[in-house]
């Protein structure tokens, strides 16, 4: 079987583009962990009421609730999957391999990228209110502008967290805490760099012949 990948990258390098086309060309599951504590929010599972309680009081789910959550909703032996957003320092890496993944093979893909770009490329970033699609007012805009190329909505916006402020605190804390990831997964021999400005097409074949 394929390997799993872990995907490790500053907000809005290009992971979530990559594991759409890796989802529709090779058949791997994306696994966002806060799209999962949210569905299992909407779900009203003990485990999502837990998670929702957690959240009401403004804390941050702990990482024991986190791995909870994939062993719940990921199947190893059936599906190869893509894990985004988790994990995202030393002690969650050595988590996920030993409680999720228990010796099942994986690689982790790092999207490297210049801050400074990423900065412009996350502040021109517009999201469709209506249907979820995703442009960019520099790389990839709308055929008509403030019109979804998708939906047909004019409800294009810029998301709170894609403003320049929270963008640089964000970045800052990403970088903070990437460096022993990435070290702890090169000692492992299980790293593979990609150069997140290059295209989409060049980003997916690099990722592909790691498969």
């Amino acid at each position: 079987m394929k390997p799993h990948l872990i995907f490790i990258g500053a907000p809005g390098s290009g992971k979530g583009t990559q594991a759409a086309k890796l989802n529709s060309e090779r058949g791997f599951k994306h696994v966002s962990t806060g799209d999962l504590l949210r569905a299992e929010i909407l779900k009203k599972s003990s485990l999502g009421l837990e998670v929702k309680q957690v959240m009401d009081e403004g804390k941050l789910v702990s990482d024991e609730l986190v791995i909870r959550l994939l062993q719940a909703n990921i199947d190893l032996q059936t599906s190869q999957y893509i894990f985004d957003g988790y994990p995202r320092n030393l002690a969650q890496s050595q988590t996920l391999d030993q409680e999720v993944l228990k010796g099942s093979s994986s690689v982790a893909v790092y999207f490297e990228i210049d801050m400074g770009k990423l900065v412009a490329r996350l502040t021109n970033r517009r999201t469709c209110k209506d249907c979820g699609t995703i442009y960019n007012l520099l790389s990839k805009k709308p055929k008509n502008e403030g019109v979804c190329d998708q939906c047909g909505s004019t409800n294009l916006v810029q998301r709170a967290d894609d403003k320049e402020e929270v963008i640089s605190n964000r970045l800052k804390v990403f970088q903070e805490t990437i460096s022993p990831v990435l070290s702890y997964y090169q000692d492992l021999g299980r790293l593979v760099r990609v150069d997140a400005e290059k295209s989409v097409d060049e980003i997916f074949q690099k990722i592909s012949s790691k498969l």
